[in-house]
Parts: C-alpha cells; sequence; structure tokens
C-alpha cells in the first residue's frame, strides 16, 4: 500500500513536469533563493493592476495566455501572506498578500526572472516583501 500510494504521488508529479503549462494546477507556493515560485520551482510574479488585498485578478484574456496564472489545486492549504483566490470563471488561483499570482512562460527554467520589471509592473515577490 505504502510503495503504491509513493508511486501514484511520483507519477502526479512527474504528469506535471512534461511542460510548463498555464492549466497546471499546484498544491504549493514556495520560497526558494528569496523568491516566491511553484511546485515546479518556476518563478512567480505580480501583477500591478491587480490591487493588493483586493482578492481579485484584473488578467484575462489575452493577458491571461501570455501571463499564465498560478493555479491551486483542491484543498490547498495556503499559509502566511498566500491565499486561494477565485478567479472570474470559476479557477481557484494562489495569490499572495491578496494579489494574484501569474507565470511567465519565457522562463524557461527554474530560477529564470526574465518577467521582472517587464512593462514595469510585473515583479518578483522577494523575501523582503514576505
Amino acid at each position: 500500500m505504502r510503495i503504491a500510494a509513493s508511486l501514484a504521488i511520483t507519477l502526479t508529479l512527474l504528469a506535471g513536469c512534461a511542460t510548463h503549462a498555464p492549466t497546471k494546477e499546484f498544491s504549493t507556493v514556495n520560497l526558494v533563493n528569496g523568491m516566491l515560485v511553484n511546485d515546479k520551482g518556476f518563478t512567480l510574479y505580480t501583477y500591478d493592476k491587480d490591487a493588493p488585498n483586493s482578492g481579485r485578478s484584473t488578467c484575462y484574456g489575452n493577458c491571461a495566455v501570455t501571463w499564465p496564472p498560478v493555479l491551486a489545486a483542491e484543498g490547498t492549504k495556503p499559509s502566511g501572506g498566500l491565499s486561494v483566490i477565485t478567479r472570474d470563471d470559476g479557477a481557484k488561483q494562489w495569490a499572495f498578500k491578496g494579489q494574484p499570482l501569474y507565470t511567465w512562460p519565457e522562463d524557461q527554467e527554474p530560477g529564470d526572472v526574465y518577467g521582472d520589471g517587464y512593462d514595469k509592473v510585473w515583479h518578483v515577490i522577494k523575501t523582503s516583501q514576505l
């Protein structure tokens, strides 16, 4: 039973490693090298047009294609400044201090931060903000 459970968890994790897809749901948000990252280690960003503590995303349509929302897996247990908001389509999205979190598809490897400062409205969440 224990081996079967471990195998199921491993297969679930491996299934999510094939791509950096916007539809992937994450059960945790982690702090790595002073930045918030998703389960796969990809950097997370906030959008200045999303008001802090509003619990609402303004990034839909082309914006959400370009900047995929970080969706929260069912049963996610946020802590600290992290929370889960409900998007207009009913999907659950991770948020930091009520501000929704997104990834940047041009970040190809964990630790990339190519989206930081993009259009002066997209920002990495750093340890100093926690």
